[in-house]
């Protein structure tokens, strides 16, 4: 499978909740083992950011888009 979206994390289903119109799928991952941020130059300089430092990589997306092989 390709896509076009820079960072994949791939899993296993652990659960499955079935709503009347959406579903809840919780799903542990393990890999990758770095996810790659564009931040803006801005953003890196105030937050000081350097190699080493230990930060949090939140994702604010609305959607996560889940792929299986067929």
């Amino acid at each position: 499978m390709e896509i076009s979206a820079r960072n994949g994390l791939k899993g296993k289903v652990e659960e499955v909740t079935l709503g009347t119109v959406m579903a809840n799928i919780h799903i542990k991952v393990e890999e990758p083992g770095v996810i790659t941020a564009a931040i803006t130059r801005e953003s890196a300089e105030k937050l000081g950011l350097k190699v080493g430092d230990e930060v949090s990589a939140i994702i604010k997306s609305t959607e996560v888009i889940v792929g299986k092989e067929l």
